[in-house]
């Protein structure tokens, strides 16, 4: 510590150890200078499995219908499931300038691992940082253009991916995706608790699986057990919450690659919640 100290760095202009141990070391990594992302959404879950990239998928296609521009950055690398749900299989290319993402049929811009691979059904074995470091260059690399809304998916859990993802990039919030289980719960908060440390607002959680509607009598069948979304949205003080039913519909617009056709009314107040941000 310098002789010189007041013991104020808001007013101190000497440069010590002290004031540079209080820095926090910046890890964010600029946009292409052809992307203009006005804002970034994170897709995240406590574990595999729950539905997180087709709340990815969903909400892209819903935000893309209520006229705005988007994008989606597949950054679960090692199990890559957007280009397929979209029905996208055509091969990134590029310039000295950049990647140029691939585009759906409504105009969804995509970036994923899958579509760099000569087949589809090539493994990725490789290690977590090389895998970080790929995420990172699909913001960095690709020449995104103009867009209102860029959803990230990522893998669950949080481990390299999501670190980077936090650190990295300039996220506005993320949505968490969860399912009724007790134990799910439990895992999910683990990513809340993630966002928390890295001061990420939590802008909503979506419950997937949360009810299947009897064709016969109409009647909801909690098939998972009780929801548990409202108990973990109150903890966090997470104000919009979105159910999605267990719907054979929305797997086989999946499997066909046609998951721009599903309305899903039931992300609507989420989609007008992001649009206030």
């Amino acid at each position: 510590m310098s002789e010189n100290c007041t013991h104020d760095c808001s007013t101190c202009g000497v440069d010590c150890p002290s004031r540079n141990a209080d820095q926090q070391p910046d890890f964010s990594a600029p946009a292409n200078p052809n992307s203009h992302v006005k804002k970034v959404i994170g897709v995240v879950s406590g574990k595999g499995g729950v539905g997180k990239s087709l709340v990815t998928s969903l909400m892209s296609a819903l935000m893309r219908r209520r006229g705005h521009s988007v994008a989606i950055l597949d950054a679960d690398v090692t199990g890559p499931s957007i280009p397929k749900v979209f029905g996208v299989k055509s091969q990134l290319m590029g310039s000295d300038e950049g990647i140029y993402p691939a585009v759906s049929s409504t105009g969804v811009k995509l970036v994923s691992l899958n579509l760099l691979l000569n087949n589809e059904t090539d493994p990725v074995v490789w290690r977590g940082p090389v895998i970080a470091g790929t995420v990172k260059q699909f913001w960095t690399d690709v020449m995104w253009g103009d867009v209102d809304f860029m959803f990230v998916d990522m893998p669950p859990g949080t481990g390299d991916v999501p670190l980077t993802v936090f650190q990295s990039l300039p996220l506005d919030g993320i949505l968490i995706v969860t399912s009724p289980q007790e134990l799910v719960g439990m895992i999910v908060e683990k990513a809340a608790n993630m966002a928390t440390m890295m001061n990420i607002p939590v802008l909503g959680i979506v419950e997937n699986m949360s009810y299947f509607v009897c064709d016969q009598c109409g009647k909801e069948h909690r098939i998972f057990g009780e929801s548990h979304v409202e108990e973990i949205a109150e903890r966090y003080g997470v104000e919009n919450i979105a159910r999605l039913p267990i719907d054979p519909a929305i797997a086989a617009a999946c499997d066909t690659g046609n998951v721009e056709m599903l309305l899903a009314p039931w992300l609507e107040d989420m989609a007008a919640a992001l649009e206030r941000l």
